[in-house]
């Protein structure tokens, strides 16, 4: 299992890659939406991605800001998911 952050790495990668920000700019705290780095279309985009690497589901009920509001909360959202699917 990816450490967390490796994930965070990722996520973080994903960010500047897709935005053509600058990496300084992309910090663990940074809020994606409220600094305009995503908007809605965005975020549809970010969940793919977020599924597709690591191999988690998205739930409707979880498509909430605080989960996906900064890398350190995106993060924390596919740690959980992915100790969820390692009890099963």
């Amino acid at each position: 299992m990816e450490t967390k952050t490796e994930i965070k790495d990722k996520i973080r990668q994903y960010i500047i890659e897709e935005t053509f920000s600058s990496p300084e700019l992309v910090k663990d705290e940074s809020k994606i939406f409220e600094e305009g780095l995503f908007d809605s279309m965005g975020f549809i985009l970010l969940i793919n991605f977020i599924e597709e690497n690591f191999s988690i589901k998205a739930k409707d009920s979880e498509l909430l800001e605080s989960n996906f509001e900064s890398v350190n909360a995106i993060a924390e959202y596919v740690i959980k998911k992915k100790s969820l699917l390692s009890q099963v």
